[in-house]
């Protein structure tokens, strides 16, 4: 069956009192790619919001996300058509214009660098080493910050990406969505705790439950578990997930990246705070390295996770919006969600400078 375009699925999105969507890249804080990722790659490109985006980083670490054209005589600078990262410098394919981590052109072959000459920076942010840019359909700058990540007592971060036709509101939206944990995920118990918490861009709320599962396909054990869930707009949220019955720490990202209009990358990423002396049932996990059982359990905990969005899949491309949904009690608060998302489709009247400009770059911790 031939599936509509998304962007006409979506429309009826939070963008005023009809909610229709005033822009199918909602404003915030989007992720480009993993630091570890980038260092080894030297140099990335990617569509990104509707977007051509190059990425890189200089020897020192500061992280440059720009347009990926040369404003030169308008080459594409990514990789795929010959652009390569020098001394920590940008090449240009084309005729070879050097530009740093500024945006700056600093060296021209045979002849002095233009003075004007400057890539067109977007603002840049470092979590937990992942790199995030931001975007506003009218040009804002930031409105708001990511908050930090402590990055002592953690193991690495792991990262699985689904690629997948549909809108960030969709996704979002599962955040406070309680009837389908059970009836989609088979989640036991699970019930809110508390209200949902709006200030600004960060909406959060808590919730509690119980999950009966199969380790290896073998041994059956049931998790208690408590979430904290925190959206910071539409393309960046985590939940801070405590196991009890294992007495694991972990923090689970969900991150959506819109593409082109019609697709979005969705990277789930996690990490788990470091085992030194597991306790109670994960007792077991002492012999292994510090190092292994803290990978192996955040390993375990990503695929269970990416195992809950492999189902949402197919609900999330086939969605049609209900702007006025026949709620129960036991659906969450989405109406309180619905309107958190309004913010994030700004006005045309709200336009700003040039959504693209240089800024200060991010230094790597």
């Amino acid at each position: 069956m031939e599936q509509r375009d998304p962007l006409k699925r979506v429309a009826g999105l939070g963008g005023n009192d009809d909610h229709t969507p005033a822009n199918p890249f909602p404003e915030g804080w989007y992720f480009v790619s993993g630091l570890a990722n980038l260092r080894k790659r030297s140099l990335i490109e990617k569509v990104w919001l509707g977007q051509e985006i190059v990425a890189w980083c200089d020897d020192d670490g500061t992280v440059c996300v720009a347009e990926a054209y040369c404003p030169h005589l308008g080459s594409h600078l990514g990789p795929s058509v010959g652009g390569k990262v020098r001394r920590g410098c940008l090449v240009c394919p084309f005729h070879g214009f050097e530009y740093d981590v500024t945006g700056r052109c600093v060296a021209t072959p045979g002849a002095p660098a233009p003075k004007n000459a400057r890539l067109h920076l977007l603002e840049t942010q470092l979590v937990a080493d992942m790199v995030f840019a931001w975007w506003s359909p009218v040009g804002r700058p930031s409105q708001w910050r990511l908050p930090p990540k402590d990055p002592e007592g953690w193991g690495r971060v792991g990262f699985h990406p689904f690629r997948l036709r549909t809108h960030p509101e969709y996704t979002t939206e599962n955040s406070v969505d309680m009837n389908h944990l059970g009836h989609l995920h088979g989640y036991d118990q699970a019930r809110q705790i508390g209200s949902t918490k709006v200030e600004g861009a960060h909406l959060e709320s808590a919730f509690e439950f119980k999950r009966t599962g199969r380790v290896a396909g073998l041994v059956k054990v049931t998790s208690d578990v408590a979430a904290g869930v925190h959206l910071h707009g539409l393309g960046y949220s985590y939940v801070d997930i405590h196991e009890r019955s294992f007495d694991v720490h972990a923090r689970f990202w969900v991150l959506a990246t819109p593409i082109d209009g019609t697709w979005m990358d969705l990277v789930l990423a996690s990490q788990i705070r470091d085992l030194p002396a597991p306790k109670g049932r994960s007792a077991a996990l002492r012999l292994l390295p510090r190092g292994w059982r803290t990978a192996l359990v955040n390993r375990l905990f990503l695929s269970g996770q990416a195992h809950d969005v492999r189902q949402d899949v197919p609900i999330w491309e086939r969605r049609r919006l209900m702007p006025r949904p026949m709620l129960n009690r036991l659906d969450g608060e989405i109406m309180v969600f619905r309107r958190y998302c309004r913010q994030f489709y700004p006005s045309p009247s709200d336009v700003g400078p040039p959504a693209f400009e240089g800024r200060p770059r991010v230094a790597a911790p």
